[in-house]
């Protein structure tokens, strides 16, 4: 028995603790477009799937496995897709850089306030503005 990709979509969003809304931001669709992708009355295109996969951080093809998504349309899916945000990119590095006590206060502090203009989710914000606090006060 296959299962409801829309279903799958829903269960991943909601162990993420994210409204539809939430999640409809981070891919670029409508929160109605999701909503009717999530109950069925749709299926999302290649592009729609492999921004989701992206966002729940596996794959495209693993996304739709054992679903009722179309054959023909997983053949067209990408083996990969890009996993993280800038914000989780740049704080890596910034881990790194700290690691290695290699940490530049004055141009981190310049990536960070960059990040915060840039980003749209109050939860990456939020991280953003504590690393920053932290690092000026690592001072």
């Amino acid at each position: 028995m296959t299962e409801n990709l829309g279903r799958r979509i829903a269960d991943l969003r909601s162990k993420l603790g994210w409204t539809q809304q939430e999640l409809a931001e981070r891919i670029g669709v409508s929160r109605v477009a999701l909503s009717h992708v999530e109950a069925g009355m749709s299926d999302p295109g290649e592009r729609t799937v492999t921004l989701l996969a992206g966002v729940f951080k596996i794959d495209p093809h693993e996304l739709v496995a054992g679903t009722n998504y179309p054959p023909a349309k997983a053949d067209r899916l990408p083996l990969v897709t890009a996993r993280y945000t800038e914000v989780e990119l740049q704080l890596v590095l910034l881990e790194r850089d700290l690691e290695r006590g290699e940490v530049d206060v004055v141009v981190w502090d310049a990536r960070l306030r960059a990040l915060l203009e840039d980003a749209h989710d109050p939860r990456e914000r939020a991280l953003v503005e504590s690393v920053r606090r932290q690092l000026k006060g690592g001072r």
